[in-house]
């Protein structure tokens, strides 16, 4: 990663008082945390995983995609653990065949010992869910589907 685009990325962490902000791209990983005034580079490549084997044949055909066509994601917006209920005794905070809405608090997710309730931000019925309590997510990954209202 050029430098230029590193001092662009610890300007926006300033702009917007972020104090870390982590970037992937293929084997490259950017990673800033901003202490009191300062933001500090680390930078490293990422080991390749071999594949496991060759991809599972997929039913070919409109049909095989369509149903997941219509549904709406529910996207994690950081990296971190992702916990379905808030406490391990409780009940999770929606199943399938629930009704979200845009302020429907649906997991959190647990990134530098911060816990992060994540919202639905769609409004529908929650059809799939798609991560496992207490498991690692990306960002960007899609943690449910929802069939909008």
């Amino acid at each position: 990663m050029e430098l230029d685009k590193i001092k662009e990325l610890v300007a926006m962490m300033e702009a917007n008082d972020l104090t870390e902000i982590e970037i992937v791209d293929g084997p490259t990983r950017v990673m800033l945390k901003r202490g009191s005034e300062q933001a500090v580079p680390h930078m490293m490549t990422m080991p390749q995983i071999a594949a496991a084997g060759p991809p599972q044949s997929q039913p070919a055909g409109p049909a095989a995609a369509a149903p997941d066509d219509t549904l709406a994601k529910i996207i994690t917006p950081m990296v971190g653990t992702f916990y379905s209920a808030p406490s391990p005794n409780a009940d999770p905070f929606v199943k399938i065949g629930d009704s979200v809405d845009e302020d429907t608090v649906i997991g959190i997710i647990e990134a530098m010992k911060v816990m992060n309730e994540i919202k639905s931000e769609v409004k529908g019925t929650i059809k799939k869910t798609l991560v496992a309590n207490g498991e690692s997510v990306e960002y960007d990954q899609t943690l449910f589907l929802v069939e909008p209202d």
